[in-house]
């Protein structure tokens, strides 16, 4: 990653300032873009203890013209773009009866894809220019159900099914693609989830089982550097994904009992 010019979203917290310290650390010269003013500072930060150069870009990925804007920016700083990392996103947990406003899923679907799929296209022709690499950070949740969550997986499924095309219209031209499918992860997600009402749970997604956000960042930045296709973090992950296409049935009852387990021991407001 050296020398490289790297845009990630969603760089304020969690995996993206993560990801942007391990990068800044290789060498790699950061466009940090998030919504929160104060995050990316904190993140830049972070970057220059790394010794690394980093750029601040205020951006809501909602918006098409704040991803051009972005994108304009990164290539003025930085000279082109040889990465962009598409991490923005928004959890979202409640059942499909219990949600009154349908608008909801539409907030979650305007940033988690619709927010990469203008970023991506924005960042496309310097990509090409320079046959750099589209990374999408999905989730477990884009390669399979979970419940109380159809919200939330619909929307990393619209990633996985653009991405896996993107990869296919891009083949000849230099241009990899990456999806990144992280499982729990130990970052405040949880805290900004919205529940059935739209409003943020206040919930606490790091748990003994999480993986750490450095961990993380690092298997994300080697899939990179190795222009590897997909990353799909665990091993119990992995094996679900293949027992799916043989047992699905048996790949529904133990996600459906995965997660009222962990809501169980993690919720105090769960009811069954």
């Amino acid at each position: 990653m050296q020398g490289k010019s790297i845009v990630i979203t969603g760089a304020s917290d969690g995996i993206g300032r993560s990801l942007a310290a391990t990068l800044a650390r290789q060498g790699a010269r950061l466009v940090l873009a998030a919504r929160s003013q104060e995050g990316l500072n904190r993140a830049v930060e972070d970057c220059e203890r790394a010794s690394g150069k980093a750029l601040a870009v205020p951006t809501d990925v909602t918006d098409p013209a704040a991803c051009q804007a972005l994108v304009d920016r990164a290539v003025s700083w930085a000279g082109g773009i040889d990465a962009f990392v598409n991490n923005a996103g928004i959890s979202f947990r409640a059942r499909l009866e219990d949600v009154s406003d349908l608008s909801i899923f539409e907030q979650v679907m305007r940033v988690n894809y619709l927010g990469a799929v203008y970023c991506t296209r924005a960042a496309l022709p310097h990509l090409r220019k320079s046959r750099g690499l589209v990374v999408a950070v999905s989730s477990l949740q884009g390669l399979t159900g979970f419940p109380g969550y159809t919200g939330y997986a619909a929307s990393k499924h619209a990633m996985q099914g653009f991405f896996d095309s993107l990869r296919i219209e891009l083949k000849d031209s230099g241009v990899d693609v990456l999806v990144v499918s992280p499982g729990p992860v130990a970052t405040d997600i949880g805290l900004r989830s919205l529940g059935a009402d739209g409003k943020p749970r206040g919930e606490q997604s790091r748990t003994d089982e999480s993986m750490s956000v450095d961990d993380c960042s690092r298997q994300i930045a080697r899939a990179m550097a190795a222009r590897r296709r997909e990353l799909v973090m665990t091993g119990q992950a992995r094996l679900l994904r293949w027992l799916k296409l043989i047992a699905p049935g048996f790949v529904d009852n133990a996600v459906d009992k995965a997660v009222r387990q962990f809501l169980r021991k993690h919720d105090p407001n769960y009811r069954e």
